[in-house]
């Protein structure tokens, strides 16, 4: 039986161990044993386990995800993790490589800007503070609950931070809080950004189908976007868009 640890925390991750369960296969691999463990790094205070083995927490490292690779007889090494999560894919890397595992990512496309948007770029949280005092007043804000921190020392503009769990950090002076998990429908972003009326939404560059109709209420909205640039992930790894892909080079090794 061959063991694949799949890190994960994504849309993504959690359709590959779907695909890579054998009642899930009808292409003639069900007769494919497999192992699927899927790590979380358990930021998340609910999540949704995925189908198969479920570990929830860090490895402590390149070394102590090569020495997890080795003990578990890992036999391929699957980084799903989120377009963000850079260190993990650092790590992965450098763990597989130690371990003599193959190691595939899964790199969902990025945003491109369509006509009609107004996109602005930034490098960082700490610049997209820097360039809101410009752009608007009443801010949209969907990176996320960790590094509200930058924002802390923004009093021009009023924020609505949405996001999965409660910040636990600093967050801005005037800030309102909306726990919700994606997806969203064009329909309810319309309405969100209307209600709060909003001039200025902030997000990563996540990609993917889950989040984007903000991008489209902003559009029709005439609303700027600033957009949080990726960070980068290692250029050598061999990598697929979907995890379809994914499972296809899994069953096929």
């Amino acid at each position: 039986m061959r063991h694949v640890l799949i890190l994960g925390g994504t849309t993504e991750a959690r359709r590959l161990a779907e695909l890579l369960a054998p009642e899930a296969r009808t292409d003639g691999t069900r007769g494919v044993r497999l192992r699927v463990t899927s790590s979380l790094a358990g930021r998340v205070a609910r999540p949704v386990p995925p189908p198969g083995e479920v570990r929830i927490g860090g490895f402590g490292g390149p070394e102590g995800m090569a020495r997890w690779l080795r003990t578990h007889g890992v036999d391929a090494l699957i980084d799903a993790t989120h377009p963000f999560a850079g260190t993990i894919s650092l790590h992965a890397a450098e763990a597989a490589a130690s371990a003599h595992v193959p190691l595939l990512a899964v790199r969902r496309p990025g945003w491109v800007p369509g006509p009609g948007d107004v996109w602005h770029s930034a490098g960082s949280l700490e610049e997209v503070a820097g360039l809101l005092p410009g752009l608007g007043r009443s801010v949209f804000l969907t990176t996320g609950r960790t590094g509200l921190a930058a924002f802390a020392g923004v009093a021009e503009a009023r924020f609505l931070v949405r996001c999965v769990d409660p910040p636990t950090g600093p967050v801005p002076p005037y800030a309102e809080v909306l726990l919700d998990r994606g997806p969203f429908t064009l329909d309810g972003e319309r309405g969100l950004l209307h209600r709060h009326r909003i001039d200025v939404l902030v997000t990563k560059d996540s990609g993917g189908r889950a989040t984007a109709p903000k991008l489209a209420a902003a559009r029709e909205a005439g609303v700027p976007v600033v957009v949080v640039r990726r960070p980068p992930v290692p250029e050598d790894v061999p990598h697929v868009p979907s995890p379809e892909e994914a499972a296809r080079w899994v069953l096929s090794r």
